[in-house]
């Protein structure tokens, strides 16, 4: 089967998670206008520019998104929003560690925690819908044969 052929014959449910995860981060992207003050409050003491570092995380998470969709720049999306998620961890954090100072306090506690592990997931999710090579269509590396000299 020709890599064309397998990249056309992709799961709908593979195409729906990624047509999920790029809605899901769309919306979360855009939320960072609507609701700015939101998201400068949750970035930790210490980091500089906090109205920047939003703005600049929510266009990342927009194009991100919208990277998943377009078939060349899936791989590159992907990654980027594998980054993303990484680079925004320290807030996730803050949120879980100082939930009063945080505007966290509408939030029960234990959804803070749980939302660290989450994180990994979508993490894991990006990369099963955006980078996955062994399901998009692309060749597998060779195995090794232990036994052979």
């Amino acid at each position: 089967m020709s890599k064309l052929t397998q990249l056309s014959h992709e799961s709908s449910g593979v195409k729906i998670l990624r047509a999920i995860a790029a809605i899901g981060f769309i919306a979360a992207g855009a939320n960072h206008f609507v609701k700015p003050g939101f998201y400068r409050q949750i970035v930790p003491p210490g980091f500089s520019a906090p109205a920047a570092l939003v703005a600049i995380s929510g266009v990342a998470e927009i194009a991100g998104g919208a990277g998943l969709l377009v078939r060349p720049l899936r791989r590159l999306a992907g990654f980027g929003l594998i980054a993303l998620l990484i680079a925004v961890f320290p807030a996730n954090i803050y949120m879980a560690l100082a939930p009063r100072r945080a505007p966290a306090s509408n939030f029960p506690e234990w959804a803070l925690w749980l939302r660290l592990p989450i994180q990994a997931l979508i993490g894991a999710w990006v990369w099963y819908v955006a980078i996955d090579r062994s399901r998009a269509g692309f060749p597998e590396r060779p195995v090794r044969d232990s036994n052979a000299l």
